[in-house]
């Protein structure tokens, strides 16, 4: 915008830089809720499984099962490729750039599907799971047959999180919600199938649920990401080009931050194996893991809103002001339904445990009531920090929580004098409210550049390199 200034009788032309609009909360909002409304869906699958499982034979021990080691160990055994998604809505500004993600993705999933395949069929799965999850005996073998049947998980996850990154990144947030959806129907028809012929085991009908259902929404993503690969194909080349070298000193600290931070599922599930009423809190811990994780989902959701907002000019007060209504929102109903009898009837009505388990559940929410406000600002100050391109403080902040909530583990086995879901649900409130503080303090560099800033901070034509 041009100016004009009278000095000693001559006209001076200036440039005054150009106001943009501040980011508006409707525009957040719309960001926000399909990819919310993905993680909500997504919450509902456990508490789902849940609830089929405990109608059928031996529920607590094929909900034990599932929770205190299928579940806890694919998720360890995938943890390098869940931040493809945070990868892909920061990185995928071309064809090149997203052709070296591709061929990482390729290379990932495939040697991590083969883990997953030795540590199911072979005696590793005595020699290693076992001993680090301390089991109750009964629950050993049903453990094994739903790790084998989940044998496509690892990949299915590899490739469905990679290319939701990509539709993320190119405005198509609703098919992320949509393939959700999609992956929740396939689950719910193999969970009454299951139900319904009712002399399977409840760990396979669970798994095979989970199984067919994560690959109906990869083989979804796939064909909806395929119009956005067509346009990406013709976008300008970035320059420079992103390289290995700076993809890999981007990803490696999300990898390492994932790898860590579902570590601490088995080690909390171990952890509860060794403390006063094992299989029932092992059996609760699911529904109660499940439950909690819809509370979160939406805070959660929040990462890739600022990962990918934070480009627009005038954005970081306003991303910070939605951020807080939804702490405070998220934390009122998790209140409200904690202290009233909606959780009862969750947890027994409708998850289908005994009375016994659903008063444990309940209990152990008390825990954790605080939880879902401080996720939500943990997704606020990581979003920054992966905007900037600093991603080394994620994996200290992660270290932060892992020794966090495992002093606290460690002390309940100790002690040995609290119900494990107790200590597991304290221990990770805890790890996860320091790692947030450090994430506020690590983010606070990038934050003060932001506000100073009125436009966008990163250019579509800056790589990780020169960042």
């Amino acid at each position: 915008m041009a100016g004009n200034i009278q000095i000693g009788g001559f006209q001076q032309t200036f440039m005054t830089p150009p106001k943009f609009p501040e980011l508006s909360q409707r525009k957040i909002f719309q960001a926000w809720w399909p990819l919310a409304a993905s993680w909500l869906l997504m919450g509902f699958e456990l508490p789902i499984l849940s609830a089929v499982v405990a109608r059928l034979a031996d529920p607590k021990i094929h909900l034990a099962a599932y929770g205190g080691v299928v579940f806890p160990l694919a998720l360890l055994i995938e943890s390098p490729i869940i931040m493809l998604l945070a990868a892909s809505t920061a990185l995928s500004k071309d064809w090149a750039s997203y052709q070296k993600m591709n061929r990482f993705m390729i290379t990932a999933g495939f040697a991590l599907s083969m883990l997953h395949v030795v540590v199911a069929f072979t005696p590793l799965y005595d020699w290693i799971v076992v001993p680090l999850f301390s089991p109750p005996p009964e629950i050993i073998e049903p453990a094994r047959i739903g790790l084998m049947i989940m044998t496509p998980w690892t990949w299915a996850i590899a490739y469905r999180r990679f290319h939701q990154g990509v539709l993320i990144r190119y405005g198509k947030s609703r098919a992320v919600s949509v393939g959700t959806a999609i992956r929740l129907v396939g689950l719910i028809v193999v969970l009454a199938i299951g139900y319904f012929i009712n002399d399977l085991q409840g760990i396979v009908v669970g798994t095979s649920a989970i199984a067919v259902a994560v690959i109906l929404e990869a083989l979804y993503v796939g064909w909806r990401v395929h119009p956005v690969l067509v346009q990406l194909k013709s976008t300008k080349p970035i320059v420079p080009a992103l390289t290995y070298r700076a993809f890999f000193k981007f990803y490696i600290p999300l990898v390492m931050t994932s790898l860590l931070g579902l570590l601490a599922m088995p080690l909390g599930t171990a952890a509860i194996g060794r403390m006063p009423d094992a299989l029932d809190s092992l059996a609760a811990w699911p529904v109660v893991s499940g439950f909690l994780f819809m509370l979160l989902s939406t805070g959660i959701a929040y990462n890739e809103v600022v990962v990918s907002l934070l480009d627009e000019p005038n954005s970081v007060r306003p991303l910070r002001r939605f951020a807080i209504r939804l702490a405070l929102a998220t934390s009122a109903i998790t209140l409200l339904v904690t202290a009233t009898p909606a959780a009862a009837i969750w947890f027994q009505s409708l998850s289908g445990l005994s009375p016994a388990l659903a008063n444990l559940a309940q209990t152990s929410m008390w825990f954790a009531l605080l939880r879902p406000f401080v996720e939500t600002f943990k997704s606020w100050y990581q979003g920054v920090v992966i905007h900037s391109k600093k991603t080394r403080s994620i994996t200290e902040a992660v270290v932060i929580f892992l020794t966090i909530s495992g002093s606290v583990l460690i002390g309940g086995i100790v002690w040995g004098q609290v119900t494990g879901v107790y200590v597991g649900q304290l221990a990770f409130f805890m790890g996860v409210f320091a790692q947030t503080g450090w994430m506020w303090w690590r983010s606070r560099p990038a934050l003060e550049m932001l506000y100073k800033s009125n436009s966008p901070p990163v250019s579509e034509s800056t790589s990780p390199e020169t960042a």
